[in-house]
């Protein structure tokens, strides 16, 4: 990380002088996020290029540092994706995150960063990518195809990189989820093993359901792509789940099977199943080990 830090350092004012000239557009007043909690950060929205399925743009939030437009300070980056009946509104609306991030950064609990929330639903019906619907959650299970995740390193991660001074390497960059979110978590860390250092995932399912596609191969052969990601373990890689959550057995497996072949992670379990209450927990408790 130091390596890193020194050289962000030595082009950020330069970077900071292009890009600061133009702003993204701070979402001051959001009746989707519908809180009313004074956050003390920047929220920003970043529209983005799809590169798969035609031409189409989809949106991300992202969470700055107060002080972002004042220095020439590079951060590392936590990418959070939501699960199935959410979009990129929804860690805001429903797990209270941008208060979150702020107790816990006042309190020194947390290392500042930049957070970042994008569109993960699947493309399938919705032409109109930009500010996301909601989708119910049957559909989001069987829609999974593998598009948006193959597309995530290319589309998300560069424009972050590319729009904010980030730090652009392994040990910069985190990347979290609930549920299906979780999943995608899962498997964009094992499809990329150089990129993400902190993996956190809340409530995962393992596996999408069977779906034939032009990118379903990225679901596939998980137990091959573990044996590269594990070699340079990342740094965190909690799996966090409830004892009444319906994908308990298959976490408990998952869990084993970790622990059968020496690759280095965290299990932690909590009382209650598949809700918001434990999300929002497991994701304060990620983000305390954040870049430490």
């Amino acid at each position: 990380m130091r390596h890193s830090k020194l050289l962000c350092l030595a082009v950020s004012a330069l970077f900071l002088s292009a890009c600061s000239v133009s702003r993204r557009a701070v979402v001051a007043e959001y009746p989707a996020i519908g809180n009313e909690y004074h956050y003390k950060g920047i929220l920003e929205e970043c529209f983005y290029e799809c590169s798969v399925d035609g031409p189409c743009e989809r949106r991300m939030l992202v969470y700055l540092p107060a002080e972002y437009y004042d220095t020439t300070a590079c951060y590392p980056v936590f990418y959070l994706l939501h699960g199935a009946r959410g979009n990129e509104t929804s860690w805001i609306s429903k797990g209270n995150l941008l208060h979150n991030v702020d107790s816990l950064t006042d309190y020194g609990l947390m290392e500042k960063g930049i957070i970042v929330l994008p569109n993960t639903n699947q493309h399938d019906d919705d032409r109109d990518y930009g500010k996301s619907r909601i989708k119910g959650a049957i559909e989001s299970f069987f829609e999974n195809n593998g598009m948006v995740e193959h597309a995530f390193v290319d589309d998300v991660v560069d424009k972050v990189d590319r729009t904010y001074r980030t730090i652009p390497t392994k040990e910069g960059r985190a990347i979290g989820g609930l549920s299906i979110g979780a999943m995608q978590s899962l498997h964009i860390t094992a499809n990329h093993p150089g990129m993400f250092d902190y993996v956190g995932l809340f409530s995962p399912m393992v596996h999408p359901v069977p779906r034939l596609s032009a990118h379903s191969s990225f679901y596939r052969q998980l137990k091959k792509k573990h044996k590269s990601q594990f070699a340079e373990a990342p740094r965190l890689y909690w799996v966090m789940i409830g004892k009444t959550d319906f994908f308990y057995p298959r976490m408990q497996a998952y869990h084993n099977y970790l622990r059968r072949n020496d690759y280095q992670h965290r299990y932690h379990t909590t009382p209650g199943g598949h809700q918001w209450y434990n999300w929002e927990a497991y994701c304060n408790m990620f983000m305390q080990e954040l870049w430490k």
